[in-house]
């Protein structure tokens, strides 16, 4: 079976620099692949070229199915409230009479009225999220959408991303700065490393993992901070995965 986003080869370059040189990447439908790398790898830029956002300077890409994307920032119209925000996206009817039911998933019910400014951060980004799922995409391109929340409002969000994932059978490709999220995300992570990028680092995340928190430490955090550059003090300092269950 085709998979549901094939990058076949791509170069990209910007000026002097060399983003991708001959890059591929498959990712199955349904799949979750997280892309790790230090700033400036081309983890964006990876993202921005599947979305048709910019153009790579030779190679393919191929998609099944139509693309939404969320952004790290929410870009919301600050004018129009959450419902006119999202509404704003639809293309006809049909996807007008969606609106309520995309507000309602991602838990916007009470604040459809709302604008912008009276938002959370968190509450902003879950509109931003609806916007994109009023357009029923089966590839969710998500570029560090949670990167500026804090900790416990990130924590939320990933939660509701995995059940909407989940729930509207999307394929997903996560870009993040986040070794627990990827984990706690993605059935596949890919570490970027190099100019031009290339894979440093590609673990399958064992189904136990998928989706759940441990307080351990576990071989495939350690295995990604060590790809990440992370030394061996970092990696006992670092923060341990906590049960949401635990702290209510």
């Amino acid at each position: 079976m085709r998979p549901a986003v094939q990058v076949d080869r791509i170069s990209k370059r910007y000026e002097a620099r060399t983003v991708f040189e001959a890059f591929e990447l498959d990712v199955e439908a349904q799949e979750t692949v997280a892309i790790l790398g230090a700033s400036g790898c081309g983890k964006s830029t990876l993202l921005r070229c599947i979305a048709g956002l910019t153009k790579p300077d030779a190679g393919r890409i191929n998609v099944s199915g139509e693309i939404g994307i969320v952004f790290q920032e929410p870009r919301l119209m600050p004018w129009l409230s959450v419902e006119r925000n999202v509404a704003f996206a639809a293309r006809g009817d049909v996807e007008r009479a969606r609106v309520k039911d995309v507000i309602d998933l991602v838990g916007l019910a009470q604040a459809a009225h709302l604008l912008p400014k009276h938002l959370s951060g968190g509450m902003a980004q879950r509109a931003a999220l609806a916007r994109t799922l009023l357009r029923s995409p089966k590839i969710l391109l998500l570029d560090e959408p949670l990167s500026a929340l804090d900790a416990l409002l990130r924590l939320e969000l990933q939660g509701a991303i995995a059940q909407i994932v989940r729930e509207t059978a999307s394929t997903a490709i996560l870009v993040t700065h986040d070794v627990d999220e990827a984990l706690y995300l993605a059935d596949r992570i890919v570490v970027l490393e190099g100019s031009p990028a290339e894979r440093s680092l590609e673990l399958t995340v064992p189904p136990s993992l998928r989706r759940s928190r441990y307080a351990d430490v576990t071989e495939e955090r350690i295995k990604l901070l060590s790809a990440l550059g992370v030394d061996k003090r970092q990696r006992g300092a670092s923060r341990p995965y906590i049960k949401l269950a635990e702290r209510q």
